[in-house]
């Protein structure tokens, strides 16, 4: 029963930490398409840092937290496939992506970021495709 509400949590949180990695990127997109509106620019930057720390931060570190969690109840994942050692890889690849967004995010602040927002368009497509890929491996445990 354990497992099942760590992986409850794991899930809850995971979700959490997606929602903060969809929205981040696109006020990035807000953010470059506004720089010069000072208003709005002293806004979003609350805005993202509030984002990152408050919400991201805590859901970031409970999934990795409980996906731990999961592995230490159930150590038999280790050896169910290669599908797990794919999605930690996979994970690894989102968390960069999340601490990236920390980089970006700084240098925004510090009115240093010159990215157009298509850029930021297309940089908010990275976690949907890392998203779709660890969902079709914990789903269908293909190897």
């Amino acid at each position: 029963m354990a497992y099942l509400w760590m992986k409850v949590f794991h899930i809850v949180f995971f979700v959490s930490w997606m929602a903060v990695l969809f929205y981040l990127p696109r006020l990035f997109v807000y953010h470059a398409e506004n720089k010069d509106n000072e208003g709005f620019v002293k806004v979003v930057n609350v805005m993202e840092r509030k984002l990152f720390y408050f919400i991201g931060i805590p859901a970031f570190i409970i999934t990795v937290v409980t996906g731990v969690g999961m592995i230490f109840l159930n150590p038999e994942l280790i050896t169910s496939g290669g599908w797990l050692h794919a999605k930690i890889t996979l994970v690894l690849f989102l968390s960069a992506f999340y601490f990236h967004n920390e980089y970006v995010r700084r240098r925004f602040e510090r009115g240093e970021c010159n990215r157009s927002g298509k850029f930021f368009r297309m940089y908010n497509e990275i976690p949907t495709v890392l998203l779709i890929l660890i969902v079709i491996l914990v789903i269908l445990k293909p190897f």
